[in-house]
């Protein structure tokens, strides 16, 4: 993975289909007992302005599993919350670190670290793409069929960061995918053109947007879910569940999908909203082990960019 050195990972398909497979390939390895790298002399800055559990842990986890050194950088601590403007920020941490996670609302703010850093910036969630996520995610399908190629992926709900993801690297490595999402809530019609348009150059998979879960579903081997209003959103929360109500995750939508289907979520998981109580507990959940991936995904990223 020489050929990811030193290189940032904004959104997903910064990777080409190849990376994203080695990728794959990477976090396999290192999941089974690969140690990696030392990175003893390595520092790891996390600069986060939203809340995060996974994200935060499984990056901090995988450095200190590659032997290296996490520093938090709480906005609140730091000048970042006084107003210090992002390019002195960027500039400043260039000369600190060796490569900067960053989780923030606008996915220009990512750009302009890339721009004025010449260490590697990883976007560990945007309000436009969450690619760790995805990279994750498709370790656990992989992990699940023993392959992503010509499977198909339905997410259902809210077109949002993690569907925009979602369909970008389902597109790079061949799978089909489709997104049911109640009008008013698609995924970005630009996200959806790239995505297609990688399909097409791929192996000519299927990308498919639609208001229908029960059509999007159907024969599907992975159907993906994530809480109807997202970091941000939360005042939104209330108004939103009778829109999203018919796009719940439930043991009736489950039974369309092809019978050895696995369910998973990102999480947090709202019980009783985007899905049921019984499917995330039930045999067909791989949702633990899903979260399990973070860690050994992101250890492969940061393997490969240092």
């Amino acid at each position: 993975m020489s050929n990811l050195k030193g290189r940032d990972l904004l959104g997903i398909a910064d990777l080409s289909s190849d990376e994203l497979n080695q990728l794959l390939t990477l976090a396999k390895s290192l999941k089974v007992g690969d140690p990696g790298p030392d990175f003893s002399q390595k520092s790891l800055g996390l600069l986060f302005k939203k809340a995060s559990t996974r994200t935060r842990v499984s990056f901090s986890v995988a450095m200190h599993q590659l032997r290296g050194h996490v520093i938090d950088l709480y906005p609140n601590v730091t000048q970042v919350s006084r107003g210090e403007p992002v390019e002195d920020t960027a500039r400043v941490l260039d000369r600190y670190v060796d490569v900067l996670a960053i989780r923030t609302f606008d996915q220009s703010e990512l750009e302009t670290f890339a721009k004025y850093c010449q260490i590697p910036i990883i976007n560990a969630l945007t309000d436009l793409e969450h690619p760790c996520q995805t990279i994750a995610d498709l370790q656990t399908v992989a992990e699940t069929f023993g392959k992503v190629a010509g499977l198909t992926m339905t997410y259902v709900g809210d077109g949002n960061n993690v569907a925009h993801s979602l369909m970008l690297g389902c597109a790079l490595v061949g799978m089909n995918v489709r997104v049911a999402a109640p009008a008013g809530f698609l995924p970005d019609p630009t996200i959806v053109a790239q995505a297609e348009a990688i399909a097409k150059q791929v192996n000519n998979s299927e990308v498919i947007v639609t208001n229908d879960p029960k059509a999007a579903v159907e024969g599907a081997q992975a159907i993906y879910t994530d809480v109807w209003a997202s970091m941000g959103q939360e005042s939104e929360a209330d108004d939103r569940i009778p829109v999203f109500k018919s796009y719940q995750v439930n043991q009736e939508l489950m039974a369309l999908a092809d019978k050895e289907a696995i369910v998973l979520h990102c999480l947090p998981a709202h019980r009783g909203e985007e899905i049921t109580a019984e499917v995330i507990e039930g045999a067909q959940s791989r949702v633990w082990d899903q979260a399990e991936n973070r860690l050994h995904a992101q250890k492969a990223l940061l393997v490969s960019v240092l």
